[in-house]
């Protein structure tokens, strides 16, 4: 899992910074390493760059115990609202992955559903849907922001800039990594609920049952299989969200940020997140079909389910995962953007070459 994770930073189109500095300010594309020594009391690159706006009146300084408190408490709502409104469309998504047999569609999948359980039916899971996205939502914003800085510090302010688009990816892996941990009972449970007809309609039926047949190991054996998953995912979705911000702020939107209103620069956060959610849903989705397989059938194994599934299988319920992925992350961002607007707070604006850089290349 940690070498996947290695080879999909590298491979990322933004890996490499863009400049390569040399004694007498020269300057080379697509060079690999930069020495930079940062100087005493540097201010690192995030930190200064959510102070520039000294007009704005922040609630908690930038990288503060409050200020992660608070990322982590917008990414509750961000996570376990939007999962929980879209429970009929994930539910229809893991009924056409475990058994295409019957549910060929989206439509015919809805269809079926509302014959035989009715309107109630649509909404099955979403008790563990809302619980479990909540937790995983708590770590994956709370934590992304802690490691982020965290990577910053350690890499000095000039090399933030340089190799942002791999701090993004190293951040929001290492945080999902134990967002994962705190989604997979709920996510178990919920899987069950949604793709055993009979097996449990609500919470508290499905995991005593769950505990009485296979211990803690039910709640548990689809981690695995969901860090194959959410990681890339992850990945795809802050660090394609970060730099998508940016380029719209540089090629499409027709003023700075620092001219836009919050609205304005609310719905920037919205088209961004969309696009994020398209690219997070495809590079995804092979490992979703694993865990929906997986949590439904006692005993089996993610490489079993892989092999059974096919290159074809793995395939299945793609479309409605777009709609409901790229709708998701986009309301995601949206929301939790919106969250540290009413906070108060810091926003850094789209990263900028830093001054002392400019100075060594000549700018």
């Amino acid at each position: 899992m940690y070498s996947s994770v290695v080879s999909v930073a590298r491979a990322n189109p933004f890996s490499a910074p863009h400049f390569q500095l040399t004694q007498d300010g020269v300057t080379a594309r697509k060079s690999r390493s930069v020495s930079q020594q940062p100087q005493n009391g540097a201010v690192r690159r995030f930190a200064a760059a959510a102070a520039a706006h000294s007009d704005e009146e922040y609630s908690c300084k930038y990288g503060s115990g409050k200020f992660f408190a608070l990322c982590g408490l917008g990414g509750i709502i961000s996570c376990g609202t939007t999962h929980t409104a879209v429970v009929p469309l994930d539910l229809v998504k893991c009924r056409i992955q475990v058994d295409p047999q019957k549910y060929k569609s989206i439509f015919n999948g809805f269809s079926i559903t509302l014959k035989e359980d009715g309107f109630r039916g649509l909404a099955k899971g979403w008790a563990p849907t809302f619980i479990g996205y909540s937790m995983q939502g708590l770590c994956k914003f709370g934590f992304y922001e802690v490691f982020k800085v965290l990577y910053s510090n350690i890499l000095g302010e000039e090399n933030t800039y340089l190799w942002r688009t791999s701090l993004y990816l190293a951040a929001s892996a290492s945080a999902e990594f134990f967002a994962d941990i705190a989604l997979a009972p709920m996510e178990a449970a919920k899987v069950r609920i949604q793709t055993q007809p009979g097996y449990a309609n609500i919470l508290r039926e499905a995991v005593p049952k769950m505990y009485a047949e296979e211990g803690l190991w039910a709640f548990y054996k689809g981690v695995a299989p969901l860090w194959m998953r959410q990681i890339p995912y992850t990945m795809m979705k802050f660090a394609c969200f970060e730099r998508t911000v940016e380029a719209l702020y540089k090629y499409v939107v027709p003023k700075p940020r620092s001219e836009c209103s919050k609205a304005e620069q609310l719905v920037v956060t919205f088209v961004a997140g969309y696009i994020a959610g398209v690219f997070c849903a495809i590079v995804s989705h092979p490992a979703d079909s694993v865990v929906s397989v997986l949590n439904k059938e006692k005993g089996s194994t993610a490489l079993g389910v892989l092999k059974r599934l096919g290159p074809k299988g793995v395939w299945k319920g793609l479309f409605a995962r777009i709609i409901m992925i790229g709708t998701l992350t986009a309301l995601q961002w949206f929301i939790y953007d919106s969250v540290k607007v009413y906070f108060r707070l810091p926003r850094p604006p789209p990263p900028e070459m830093p001054e002392s850089l400019k100075k060594k290349l000549g700018l």
